[in-house]
């Protein structure tokens, strides 16, 4: 349940055209401490709970554990959540042997997009997209949790 993954702004929406499938997301934190977070996410029809634990000093791993639950429960979960939901759609899109999962914020954190890729180890090589703009992977603020507690449009 280790999850390696790298983080990156996106410099165009090129990506769109390349995408095979997107999906819808709202989701909210119960728990966004540093150490561990418990996150609350609808994803189109299908609720999910997910609990992460503290990123590696790299920021490129940490713990993480999801299980599937009902999106009427999920739905009811998000009411207790902390301020802040987040609301984006994810396009998926391949890249050579791997898929980039690409997040459009919305509301708040309107104007980022963000792609991440999941590795198997840290020093696992990728093909990189043209539209891949600079690594934020362990930047904090782009921590989803973050972006619910400060987001993207109070940067400025």
């Amino acid at each position: 349940m280790q999850e390696i993954e790298r983080k990156f702004l996106v410099s165009s929406d090129a990506f769109k055209k390349e995408a095979f499938k997107s999906t819808s997301i709202a989701q909210g934190f119960l728990n966004s401490n540093k150490l561990r977070t418990v996150r609350i996410r609808i994803a189109d029809d299908k609720g999910f709970l997910t609990i992460k634990g503290k990123s590696s000093a790299s920021g490129l791993s940490r713990l993480e554990w999801e299980t599937e639950i009902p999106k009427e429960e999920a739905e009811t979960l998000l009411e207790l959540c902390e301020p802040g939901q987040i609301e984006k759609t994810r396009y998926y899109v391949n890249a050579g042997q791997h898929v980039f999962e690409v997040d459009e914020f919305y509301g708040k954190n309107q104007g980022l997009i963000v792609a991440e890729v999941e590795l198997s180890s840290e020093e696992e090589v990728f093909e990189k997209p043209d539209w891949l703009g600079d690594e934020v992977t362990g930047d904090a603020r782009y921590y989803n949790s973050m972006l619910s507690k400060r987001p993207y449009t109070d940067w400025k």
